[in-house]
């Protein structure tokens, strides 16, 4: 079975404001970096958009895939549920509103149904490698962005 490791990581320069995202991934000895950025945003939407355009990067499906975050928003999600009960409310959350990034969150839960996906915890900004790596992705494309103005 094909394992694959993707780091991600999401920021943003004011909340909401331009925000830029990262993400590696890892398969064997192969590694692919991506990266993106958005000029009116939100942290939790590049944190989001990180894993969502990692999951679009790969080539194939059925795949055991890890994604590690410093994002408890998304770890929460999917390790106390909120996902499932969100889906069975009609996309609302516990206030009976709907469920902020739902645009995203429900295009994630679709990517992932194409591959078992773990969602693991990273603590951020703690001297992890990957996670410093693409947080600095996600930076590197807030500043490009800002430059094409």
């Amino acid at each position: 079975m094909k394992k694959i490791v993707i780091y991600t990581d999401g920021a943003c320069s004011g909340n909401p404001g331009p925000g830029g995202w990262g993400a590696v991934l890892l398969y064997g000895e192969h590694r692919k970096e991506i990266s993106g950025a958005e000029k009116e945003t939100t942290n939790q939407r590049m944190e989001l958009t990180a894993v969502i355009e990692a999951l679009k990067a790969l080539k194939r499906e059925g795949l055991d895939v890890t994604v590690y975050t410093d994002s408890a928003y998304i770890v929460n999600a999917f390790k106390e549920n909120w996902i499932e009960r969100w889906q069975q409310n009609g996309w609302k959350n516990s206030q009976k509103k709907e469920v902020a990034n739902k645009d995203l969150w429900q295009e994630l839960w679709h990517l992932m149904q194409k591959n078992r996906v773990k969602i693991e915890k990273v603590k951020g900004h703690a001297g992890d490698e990957l996670n410093e790596y693409c947080d600095q992705l996600a930076r590197n494309a807030i500043l490009k962005l800002k430059q094409e103005k």
